[in-house]
């Protein structure tokens, strides 16, 4: 017998829909269906009222089925941040993708043209060699690309600095003709979606975006302008509806949210999501003192913005912390010396400190409401990481 065989003949799937909650198997995500569907039409509501397009960022869920949900509520499309995490959802049809990232290499770039045949394909550029490399990709697979210049607006990692340069780089686009075309900007600070005070992060907002303004308004005294400008983000966004710069907004974990983007303050007048995404683990040893081992640690959840959330009856616990997280291991903690600890075998759920990562260490999401399994979906695009 095949290996792949005795694994599918051995082991069944964490839940099957009509399945209780509380049977799935562990370490398992779980989407609570009410409150993820409530995070979806607020989010598209907002962005129908300010009069923006929404093209939510998949790279937080990496999921078809939560991007075809997407899609209904009235997304224009999603993001991806790599090439190979587009072909689950060009596969499935969803029909216009921007790679909100750089890429190089020829492999990368015959990809991306490839895909171009399928669907509507942008992509973020900030050097001319990429554009080349991708005009020749193109023509060679007879498709088409339409090209945002990324500009750096704070976050010091990709982009050009100022409005000179990409002119340089529209110029070089225009040799293209035929193979790309220049579709606007992309304008994004990621840094600044995780400042944790309301006012703070509304003026750091601002001032990111006054310098991305600056350079659609010297790219139009160039007679050059910006159809789209794209950005934003989940901690942005209440701020980035009224500000008038962008065309389109691409948060992502506001489907899900995670215990950080639960420890932002949320201005009065700003956008509040709930927390849809848990991970279901259990007690698999009773431990010591005042210390229970659960079955989930970092192969089950990341560990790069935090610990996870104990999550009981709609909260973070009053009860427990999970303080440690080892590779097949997470230990949880009771706050008070002496206090009533998990027995052994009990489900306990957290909330993961950041969604991204965490959904690209599962194959599944397993979809319930009302206490029962209603769907198990699967993580297509998890690992698409070139």
């Amino acid at each position: 017998m095949k290996p792949s065989d005795l694994l599918s003949s051995l082991l069944p799937p964490a839940a099957r829909p009509g399945d209780l909650l509380s049977a799935v198997d562990s370490p398992a995500l779980l989407l609570d269906l009410d409150a993820f569907e409530r995070n979806v039409r607020q989010m598209q509501a907002a962005a129908d009222s300010a009069g923006l397009a929404l093209r939510p960022h998949a790279k937080a869920h990496k999921c078809v089925a939560i991007a075809q949900a997407q899609m209904r509520a009235g997304a224009v499309g999603i993001c991806c941040q790599k090439v190979s995490e587009a072909i689950p959802f060009v596969a499935a049809g969803i029909p216009d993708i921007l790679v909100s990232n750089e890429l190089i290499g020829e492999a990368k770039a015959r990809l991306l043209a490839a895909l171009a045949g399928h669907a509507r394909m942008s992509v973020c550029v900030d050097h001319e060699q990429q554009v080349e490399q991708l005009a020749q990709a193109c023509e060679q697979a007879g498709s088409r690309l339409e090209l945002l210049v990324e500009i750096n607006i704070g976050q010091d990692r990709c982009g050009v600095a100022d409005a000179p340069a990409v002119l340089r780089l529209v110029e070089v686009i225009a040799q293209y003709a035929g193979q790309l075309r220049f579709k606007g900007l992309q304008a994004y600070q990621g840094g600044l979606q995780h400042v944790r005070g309301a006012e703070v992060r509304r003026e750091a907002v601002l001032r990111a975006t006054e310098r991305a303004r600056l350079v659609v308004r010297d790219l139009l005294d160039e007679g050059i302008a910006c159809e789209t400008v794209t950005g934003g983000g989940t901690g942005s966004a209440a701020f980035d509806l009224g500000l008038g710069l962008y065309t389109e907004l691409q948060p992502g974990s506001y489907v899900f949210m995670d215990a950080d983007y639960g420890r932002n303050e949320t201005a009065d007048d700003g956008l509040r999501f709930e927390h849809s995404l848990l991970l279901a683990s259990r007690v698999m040893s009773e431990g010591t003192g005042d210390r229970a081992v659960l079955d989930a640690g970092l192969k089950s959840l990341s560990a790069e913005s935090g610990m996870p959330w104990v999550w009981e009856a709609g909260s973070p616990s009053e009860r427990w912390d999970y303080v440690s997280a080892n590779d097949e291991h997470g230990i949880l903690q009771c706050r008070t010396p002496g206090g009533a600890k998990p027995r052994l075998g009990e489900q306990v759920l957290l909330v993961p400190g950041h969604c991204d990562p965490t959904l690209n260490l599962h194959d599944a999401i397993v979809a319930h409401r009302a206490g029962r399994v209603e769907a198990v979906w699967a993580i297509e695009a998890r690992g698409l990481s070139r």
